[in-house]
């Protein structure tokens, strides 16, 4: 193994547990980050690849956006909206340092940014 595909297959896993950490923390996008993942995997490792997309938790989302080339403008709509629910929740009841609260509320901006203007959205 080159260099040059260690570096990739090291950005692709933190980029995947970045990944995975949004699933549960409101704000992170997942979606993107998923596909940044398999975006490097693709180019360093056929296996890893093949590994992510055959996942049963994150293969489906990669599958999806490869087959539809984006997400439906409902999909959009309803991710961005329970995102914002999560965050909401945990701004106002969760979190009491004002530096956190800003930082997820920042990070939910990011990821409405990601989601509504750079994922593509497909009609399905």
């Amino acid at each position: 193994m080159n260099l040059f595909k260690a570096i990739l297959i090291t950005l692709g896993t933190l980029s995947l547990l970045f990944g995975l950490i949004g699933i549960m923390v409101p704000g992170l996008p997942t979606t993107p980050l998923l596909l940044l993942t398999a975006g490097l995997y693709v180019r360093s490792s056929e296996k890893l690849y093949n590994k992510l997309i055959s996942n049963r938790i994150v293969g489906s989302y990669i599958v999806e956006f490869r087959t539809n080339k984006g997400m439906t403008r409902i999909a959009k709509i309803s991710v961005i909206s329970l995102m914002w629910i999560m965050i909401l929740i945990s701004v106002l009841f969760l979190i009491n340092h004002l530096t956190v609260k800003i930082i997820v509320l920042l990070a939910g901006i990011t990821g409405t940014v990601v989601m509504g203007l750079i994922v593509p959205t497909t009609i399905k």
